[in-house]
């Protein structure tokens, strides 16, 4: 007999535990009973303070208000992602959440812009797209009708407590404790109850694994197996930082490739978040806290916090009546803020599958094939940076430029080369768009374009190419700054 989910226990705060209590008890807090332990004594790695679009899903679902949010958070917004040094040092390209110009039913815009480039109206791919032009120019507004494609940077700690009040305001409850052991039912193997310090045990119907690194639940008790993919995106270690602002917050992150990883720069309204993401294996980490120390601007705020990781993901994110999330469920490096999306879709995913009348290895199977298919693909978006490269000048460069690479990334590495295509498959995150902007801004220039693009005469696509990009530049000419934005929308609270 399967026994019906009544009580969810989560394991573990943080971004994942608070941002599973708060979907769980906002919308089913009248049927089920949310409980999220966690300890004090443990901190979290709050470091994660860059996002993508699909949190604004994420934040319609709780019915949160954004400026309400913007203002809690110290958050500022962000139109993508700059890459500094990737493809070759000195160039730079910017990774927006844009879409250029118009697409036709047999294919996208970019291939009118490489029929225009083969006709001598050469203007740059970034000048079809609003949100790369006001990036440029450090412009940005909230659009009616989703005129603009956004997401946010945000201070993670103040993130977690923010969902943390929203979620106990919807019934969820909180216990203080550190887990000292994950008990088991001896005749189903599944997770019986949580035994504390305190010596108190803690049963549940259903277990969300939020202990980061540690998975105390998933691997400590489950022993559900990991796949390491740290011959394909070999950083190992990070060193992050705050500073003071010393200027104002530009709307968007960058990433700056150094010789053995990269470093980020996430501007805040009152600070700066910085990290140094590298390869333990080319860099030791007294020369990569002073690497860091010596690229940053402001004073530090805090300490240089190491972080060790292993690049990978559990072979099941559910396991009998397990669910991990976060750290806990396997680690992508944050070079495309993919971490806090990866805990949400697993939550609607989960949500979509919720076993209220026990657990179902069909569902589990279901919610396990939908989630290997997602993750895979956005890692196979990582390694493209680090693959398409045209560097040499380092051991790690030159590592990452001759690895071998998942079959389905090099198909669409080809298939881009050669024809200027790309097809997103199913459960993929990141749109032909998002693809086509990296590969060509790593160096990858299509040899050839669809026929349909020549059916136009050189007077109409010179109109079609010139309408546009006036439509585009009128419309970023209208936006104030982003700093006047953010002092009008969501000034941060302090």
């Amino acid at each position: 007999m399967k026994n019906n989910v009544k009580k969810v226990v989560i394991a573990g705060g943080g971004t994942a535990g608070w941002m599973a209590a708060a979907l769980l008890s906002k919308t089913m807090g009248k049927t089920i009973e949310t409980v999220l332990i966690e300890s004090d004594e443990i901190p979290t790695v709050g470091v994660g303070e860059a996002t993508i679009p699909p949190l604004l899903t994420f934040h319609n679902i709780l019915g949160i208000d954004e400026r309400e949010f913007m203002a809690e958070v110290n958050g500022t917004f962000k139109l993508g992602i700059s890459f500094q040094n990737w493809r070759k040092k000195d160039h730079e390209y910017l990774h927006s959440f844009g879409y250029a110009g118009k697409d036709c039913w047999a294919c996208s815009f970019i291939h009118f812009w490489l029929a225009g480039k083969n006709r001598g109206i050469d203007y740059p791919y970034g000048d079809y797209c609003a949100e790369i032009l006001a990036a440029r120019e450090d412009k940005f507004a909230v659009l009616p009708k989703g005129g603009m494609n956004y997401a946010y940077h945000m201070d993670a700690g103040r993130y977690a407590a923010y969902l943390r009040r929203l979620s106990e305001g919807w019934g969820a409850s909180r216990q203080e404790g550190k887990i000292t052991q994950v008990n088991l039912n001896s005749e189903t193997g599944d997770i019986a109850s949580l035994s504390l310090a305190s010596g108190e045990q803690v049963t549940g119907d259903f277990f969300i694994d939020c202990t980061g690194f540690r998975a105390l639940l998933i691997e400590g008790a489950l022993n559900t197996g990991f796949e390491d993919w740290s011959h394909w995106l070999p950083c190992d270690r990070a060193m992050a930082v705050q500073t003071e602002s010393l200027d104002e917050p530009i709307p968007y992150t960058r990433s700056i490739a150094h010789d053995a990883g990269w470093q980020w720069r996430i501007p805040l309204q009152t600070r700066v978040g910085n990290g140094l993401v590298y390869s333990s294996k080319y860099l030791e980490d007294d020369a990569a806290a002073e690497l860091l120390r010596s690229n940053i601007a402001g004073s530090t705020l805090n300490d240089i916090k190491p972080i060790r990781f292993r690049t990978g993901t559990r072979r099941k994110h559910w396991n009998k009546n397990c669910l991990a999330l976060g750290l806990a469920s396997g680690f992508l490096e944050p070079l495309e803020s993919t971490s806090i999306h990866m805990i949400q879709r697993s939550l609607i995913r989960f949500m979509q599958l919720f076993p209220s009348n026990g657990v179902q290895q069909s569902d589990v199977d279901e919610f396990n094939a939908q989630n290997k298919i997602e993750v895979e693909r956005t890692r196979d978006f990582i390694i493209l940076h680090y693959k398409v490269t045209e560097r040499e000048d380092t051991a790690f460069w030159r590592y990452c430029k001759n690895m071998d690479v998942p079959a389905a990334l090099k198909q669409k590495i080809s298939l881009f080369r050669d024809s200027g295509k790309v097809f997103k498959v199913d459960n993929e995150l990141f749109g032909e768009e998002s693809w086509m902007q990296v590969m060509m801004g790593q160096g990858i220039m299509p040899a050839s374009y669809h026929p349909i693009a020549d059916v136009m005469s050189d007077k109409e696509l010179e109109d079609f190419l010139s309408s546009l990009r006036k439509g585009m530049r009128a419309n970023v000419d209208k936006l104030p700054s982003h700093q006047k934005f953010l002092d009008f929308y969501c000034k941060t609270k302090g």
